[in-house]
């Protein structure tokens, strides 16, 4: 069975004798996080308690605090370490706040048991680890599946990746068309907004959720004012709404808005974003537009093809460090630039139906210490789209 790296980066964290820190698995759904949990468990060899708040009749914090005192008496008083998986952690009521207690109680007596989190709520963790967690855990990301990976565990071509995105769960129905954007819609996107993003009771306007992510999705690769935004969707409220909206989405890892770059962080938050999806099947699926006329059409697969570079982009930047976002200055436009420790990178993607000026030139005559990378096309030093979105183009010098 094909593995992930984040397997490996699993285990060895399981085996370290000396760290005591919470291991907490994050990503998107479906993007097969029990998946790798079960293989980095089947990978070791310690004494495990694994636990999912699926499985449980009554999810609630005494059932949570059952299954960690099983995991204590695993430990025979302490003399053998014990690993504690608790999957789907999120769905247990005030789960920091029982994690932390539990956690807190073993680190004063030194009970070796070692925790490991995961949920298929991206955002609903990460808001739990905000809150009361902080200093007590390390994140393994489990971000969407590259074109390498897709391509070893499916039989992914590049058009088929293109396409059909980065989704695991998905890869079954890639032969037909149907049943698989059907998938995509009623298993993934539906359940983030309505069981992930709508739990947050943040969300007063379900409907214009719902309505933001479907313009965005079709927007992706694209400049959108929220002015513009506003126009385009009924009862919208005001700008501040949408980009609250647009932050929820951005945190459970649907769509995003890019921030134009300038190095005054005043002026970027203040820029129109750029959207773009963190996986192209969120952009295709929910597009109603079939396969055959995003290959034939060429504004279509250009908009594609810069989207498929943006979500690879955005899945790479928590791992490699960095901050991702666009430019432009009046007519000249750099598709996306990465900005690491006073590093920059200025990435131009080519091969789209679009035309527009490129701004390259202008980018790099500003700041002439940027690495200039170009994606497709015939010029001289190109890294083909096919090599990038396998992760094998180093962003920085």
């Amino acid at each position: 069975m094909f593995q992930r790296h984040q397997v490996k980066t699993i285990a060895s964290r399981m085996v370290e004798a000396n760290n005591p820190l919470i291991q907490v698995v994050v990503g998107p759904r479906q993007t097969g996080k029990s998946t790798v949990l079960a293989q980095a468990l089947e990978a070791v060899n310690l004494e495990r308690s694994f636990v999912s708040a699926d499985d449980a009749i009554t999810p609630n914090p005494e059932w949570l605090q059952t299954e960690w005192q099983q995991a204590r008496n695993m430990t025979r008083n302490g003399l053998q370490p014990v690993i504690f998986v608790v999957d789907e952690v999120q769905k247990v009521p005030h789960w920091p706040t029982v994690v932390k207690s539990l956690y807190d109680a073993d680190r004063r007596t030194n009970t070796p048991v070692r925790v490991v989190l995961s949920g298929s709520s991206a955002l609903l963790l990460h808001k739990g680890l905000e809150d009361s967690l902080m200093g007590r855990f390390e994140l393994i990301r489990s971000p969407h599946w590259s074109l390498e990976e897709c391509s070893q565990a499916f039989g992914y071509s590049l058009d088929d990746y293109l396409y059909l995105g980065g989704y695991p769960g998905a890869a079954r129905f890639a032969n037909d068309e149907k049943r698989w954007g059907a998938y995509v819609r009623d298993a993934i996107v539906e359940p983030t907004i309505s069981q992930d993003v709508l739990a947050l009771d943040q969300v007063r306007k379900p409907a214009l959720m719902r309505a933001l992510f479907k313009l965005g999705a079709s927007y992706s690769a694209q400049e959108l004012s929220y002015t513009k935004m506003l126009g385009q969707l009924q009862d919208a409220g005001n700008t501040t709404t949408l980009a609250h909206y647009l932050d929820l989405l951005d945190k459970a890892g649907m769509l995003c808005g890019l921030p134009k770059y300038d190095p005054k962080p005043v002026t970027r938050r203040k820029s129109s974003p750029r959207l773009m999806v963190f996986d192209t099947s969120l952009m295709t699926a929910t597009s109603g537009i079939g396969r055959i006329v995003y290959e034939s059409d060429p504004a279509r697969r250009g908009h594609l093809i810069e989207s498929a570079v943006g979500a690879r982009l955005l899945a790479r930047a928590p791992e490699e460090g960095f901050e991702l976002f666009w430019w432009r200055e009046g007519t000249s436009e750099v598709d996306f630039v990465a900005s690491r420790n006073g590093s920059l990178s200025a990435i131009e993607v080519k091969g789209g139906g679009e035309a527009r000026r490129s701004g390259m030139a202008e980018f790099l005559s500003r700041h002439p210490e940027a690495k200039r990378i170009v994606v497709g096309g015939s010029s001289a030093g190109a890294c083909s789209l096919d090599d990038f979105l396998r992760d094998r183009a180093p962003l920085f010098f």
